[in-house]
Parts: C-alpha cells; sequence; structure tokens
C-alpha cells in the first residue's frame, strides 16, 4: 500500500498522507484531514487510530471492524470551519463500500490541540 495513491482519494501514497497519521508520526491539521485518516484506517484496519483520534466523550470502549467490509471510495460533499483557526468542525461525505454507501456528517474538535472524531448524523439524502 505503500507506492499507491492514499486510500482517501489524495494522490499522495499512504505513508506520504494518512499513513502518517496512523504511525503517529505527524497530526491531522485539519477536521477535513481527519476525517480523510479515519476512512482510510477503516480501510487498512486499524482500529487503535480510530479509537485514538475519537472524542474522549464518545468512544466506546472498544471497536470490532468486520474485515469483510470491502470499502471502495471516499467523496467529500462539503465541509464548515475545522481549520487551524477553528475550535470544531463538520465534514459531510459519502463513503462506498462495496454493496453500498454511508453518508455521514460528522462533528469533530480539537481537544489538546488535536482534531478528534465527536459523533455523526446520517442526513436525509
Amino acid at each position: 500500500m505503500t507506492t499507491r495513491s492514499c486510500p482517501c482519494g489524495r494522490p499522495e501514497s499512504y505513508d506520504a498522507c494518512c499513513g502518517r497519521f496512523h504511525a503517529g508520526t505527524a497530526a491531522a491539521p485539519t477536521a477535513e484531514a481527519l476525517m480523510r485518516s479515519r476512512y482510510s484506517a477503516f480501510v487498512v484496519g486499524d482500529a487503535g487510530y480510530l479509537l485514538r483520534t475519537w472524542h474522549p466523550g464518545t468512544r466506546p470502549g472498544r471497536l470490532d471492524l468486520d474485515p469483510g467490509t470491502r470499502w471502495t471510495g471516499l467523496e467529500i460533499l462539503g465541509t464548515t470551519d475545522g481549520s487551524a483557526f477553528h475550535r470544531t468542525g463538520t465534514v459531510t461525505f459519502r463513503a462506498s463500500y462495496r454493496g453500498g454507501s454511508l453518508h455521514e456528517r460528522s462533528r469533530f474538535e480539537r481537544v489538546d490541540g488535536a482534531w478528534v472524531y465527536v459523533d455523526g448524523d446520517f442526513p436525509d439524502e
């Protein structure tokens, strides 16, 4: 996975894009970058990263990923706030998997300077 483009849809390699966040050598600078890295974590099966980037107030005790789910693409539909100058932000996206898709508006906050996923809702289509 190191030479192909990142699963999040960016043209950079996985290592240069979301892989560095997963490895802990960099932190996602925006809510959108965190959302993209979390999608990539689902693709590569990195439950530890998903838990580490979940808000402590909403984080589940454990996370069991379905190894049979094949994620096939990510489309960012919109963002609000979520930059280096904000404390909160939202990212609306569609994540496709073999057999369907997930449409969510995710909420993010900064905790101790780092972006974390708080929760999400499923907008009407």
